[in-house]
């Protein structure tokens, strides 16, 4: 058996925290250590309005599978989608995107490759409790660096959405 490749079993509370850019806690549920460079799955909580700018990973694939609340997708040209619990949205890597949480809060899991998974960990710091973060500013800096090294071009502010 590959030392590598052990089983993991992680409770509810249990991962690796970290409070994102945009005011969400992400919870590091398999990292890529674990899952021998396959894969990375983070389950994030956010508040309303919580998401990402218009953005591009050229060789990133990432796939979000909604549990809680609502949110709404754009995917290149096509309109938006929103996208309530028990949905799944698959977003090849190329694919230009956004997101926004509809809903008070939503909880998601985000399956990502090792390269997301570093940018996710460069955009964002150490957890000091299970909650959302308190507000506080966007470093821009360490947000335009993360991107630079990891693939990720910002093509726009986040949209309202719309087409």
């Amino acid at each position: 058996m590959d030392t590598n490749r052990i089983p993991s079993v992680l409770g509810p509370e249990d991962g690796e925290a970290f409070w994102g850019i945009d005011g969400s806690l992400w919870t590091m549920k398999a990292d890529t250590a674990q899952t021998h460079g396959q894969f990375s799955l983070l389950e994030e909580v956010a508040p309303r309005g919580d998401g990402t700018p218009l953005h591009v990973h050229g060789e990133d694939d990432e796939a979000f599978y909604i549990l809680e609340g609502t949110l709404t997708f754009r995917l290149g040209d096509d309109p938006p989608r929103q996208v309530a619990a028990g949905g799944f949205v698959h977003i090849p890597g190329g694919t230009v995107h956004a997101f926004k949480g509809d809903s008070e809060s939503a909880r998601y899991l985000i399956i990502t490759t090792p390269q997301h998974e570093r940018f996710y960990r460069a955009i964002s710091e150490r957890a000091s409790t299970r909650s959302l973060p308190p507000p506080r500013p966007l470093d821009m800096d360490k947000v335009e660096a993360a991107c630079a090294e990891h693939g990720v071009e910002i093509l726009g502010p986040p949209p309202g959405i719309e087409a």
